[in-house]
């Protein structure tokens, strides 16, 4: 059963919700530009790290999994403490790495912890907030997101010069422990238990079917997840185009990473004006086109080689201004029919979202990615599949849910 909405702490409980999900955007922003210096520890590559960030976004798709049913069963809060405490760990345990593939399963660990932060969040919004107003909050949600990077990476680079890579992982254990005190005491409880949620694998893996029958979520999840992919892809890329293409430092590439992190908040924050204004499936078609046509621009100049820094940072902040407005929107559409079971569908939506971009990004480590051409290639690749399914998929929504409330039976679980 869903505790009733509330209203008089709301502000409060956005905060909270949007400190939960910055656990992930702190645990990647915050180490990028160490990647040179991990790589020199390690006798290995820039592209070669950047798989420690596929693997964390493979094992936050994985644990959203896990955590959906458990959120459902046990209430929003004990699997947080769970999740948030195996984080710590995991991150002492990256401190201690001593080569690129401890690093990375150690990331694996880490994701499985903090991946309940992003999808508890998700959860929890629907919890609190109806459904005519999810955009909007998932939109300030990228707000209090979007500090992070701003400032992270330009943190992080202070602190490696001062202290090493190392301690990165030091501050996000620390960061995580008073995320964690601050749910204990003050983020209500949004969702009693519900002992009739199954964590039996095939009622478990029913939920889950059941969820992925609904039209409108399976097309607004998965364009979503594609178009939110230019993300991903631009995060595992970035170190290599800026830091060793452009021979930028640490210092000047976190001041980079926060320029083009206004595109990416000041999108999402366009869309809490355009939502008052426009529906939600609206603003998302028109923003994926121009995701679309700009990451078409992008790859025409880098096959014709005619990138320079300003023009890639320039064209860079266009997509990622696209994905601002494309994720808040495809997020409330695709939850939009949902009540009974929001667990199940967030951790779902989050996989989709996550596992997606995580097997697109891991591309640039995989394939060894030295050129602007081969990762832009991947983003121009991402946002295209992305327009092909929601054109195919709206197709078989018969009735769209979107800002009035109502949800159909069919819906209901």
């Amino acid at each position: 059963m869903v505790i009733k909405k509330v209203k008089r702490d709301s502000v409060v409980i956005i905060w909270i919700l949007g400190a939960l999900a910055t656990v992930t955007p702190i645990a990647i922003d915050l180490y990028l530009p160490a990647f040179s210096a991990i790589a020199s520890d390690f006798g290995s590559t820039p592209a070669t790290v950047s798989l420690s960030v596929s693997s964390y976004f493979i094992g936050m798709a994985i644990g959203q999994m896990l955590y959906g049913p458990l959120l459902d069963r046990f209430g929003r809060k004990r699997p947080l403490y769970a999740g948030l405490l195996l984080f710590v760990v995991a991150s002492i345990g990256c401190m201690q790495s001593w080569n690129v593939d401890v690093l990375v399963g150690f990331r694996f660990m880490q994701a499985i912890g903090g991946s309940v932060a992003w999808v508890g969040a998700l959860s929890m919004v629907r919890d609190f907030f109806p459904v005519e107003q999810s955009a909007r909050v998932f939109s300030l949600l990228i707000l209090i997101i979007g500090v992070s990077p701003l400032l992270a990476p330009t943190i992080g680079g202070f602190i490696i010069s001062a202290w090493g890579w190392q301690a990165i992982f030091v501050v996000l254990a620390a960061v995580t422990l008073i995320i964690l005190v601050i749910v204990f005491f003050y983020l209500p409880e949004g969702h009693e238990p519900d002992p009739t949620v199954s964590l039996k694998l095939k009622p478990m893996l029913a939920t889950f079917a059941d969820v992925l029958r609904q039209p409108q979520f399976y097309t607004y999840a998965f364009a979503g997840a594609f178009a939110f992919a230019t993300l991903f892809i631009y995060v595992a890329g970035s170190p290599v185009i800026f830091m060793d293409i452009h021979k930028v430092s640490a210092q000047a590439y976190g001041g980079i990473f926060a320029l083009l992190s206004v595109g990416f908040i000041g999108g999402s924050q366009l869309n809490i004006f355009l939502t008052r204004k426009t529906k939600s499936e609206n603003i998302f078609r028109f923003a994926l086109i121009c995701q679309v046509i700009a990451s078409l621009v992008f790859l025409a100049a880098a096959w014709n080689d005619i990138l320079g820094l300003y023009t890639t940072i320039g064209l860079f902040f266009i997509c990622l201004s696209c994905v601002g407005l494309t994720n808040p929107n495809a997020t409330a559409l695709a939850l939009a029919p949902f009540e009974k079971n929001i667990g199940s569908a967030s951790a779902l939506l989050g996989c989709a979202q996550i596992g997606i971009a995580a097997l697109a990004s891991s591309g640039v480590g995989l394939f060894g990615a030295t050129d602007t051409l081969s990762i832009v290639s991947l983003l121009t690749v991402t946002s295209l599949t992305a327009l092909l399914i929601l054109y195919r998929g709206k197709r078989r929504i018969p009735e769209l849910v979107a800002g009035q409330g109502s949800v159909p039976k069919s819906a209901v679980h």
